[in-house]
C-alpha cells in the first residue's frame, strides 16, 4: 500500500496510531529517560496484508529517529522489521540484539 498515513502520536493512551476508515493500527509504547520501548504492534483484520504495518513501523521509526530517543524493540513484528531493514538499527539500544 503507497498511501502515507498521517502520525497521531496518542500520549494518553502511550501509542501510535494511524485512523483508516474507522480503523486503528497501532503501536504501544513505554517512554522512559530518552528510551522508546515499543511493547505490542496491532493491525486490525481488515487492514492486514496491505503493508499497514510495514508503514506503520516505518513512520514510528521516523518520528523515533527525529526525537534523538533510542529504541528498545520488544515486539516481534518491529523487530522483524528491523532485521529486514537493517539501517534502523542505530536506533536500537546498544547491546540489544535484533533478532
Amino acid at each position: 500500500m503507497s498511501t502515507e498515513y498521517p502520525l497521531i502520536n496518542n500520549e494518553a493512551a502511550k501509542r501510535y496510531e494511524f485512523h483508516i476508515e474507522e480503523q486503528t493500527p497501532l503501536i504501544e509504547y513505554i517512554l522512559t529517560n530518552q528510551k522508546i520501548f515499543l511493547t505490542h504492534t496491532e493491525v486490525p483484520k481488515a487492514l492486514e496484508g496491505k503493508g499497514i504495518g510495514s508503514a506503520l513501523i516505518k513512520s514510528v521509526l521516523e518520528d523515533i529517529d527525529q526525537k534523538g530517543l533510542t529504541l528498545v524493540p520488544l515486539c516481534p513484528f518491529v523487530a522483524a522489521y528491523i532485521k529486514r531493514h537493517p539501517e534502523w538499527k542505530r536506533l536500537v539500544l546498544k547491546g540489544i540484539n535484533v533478532k
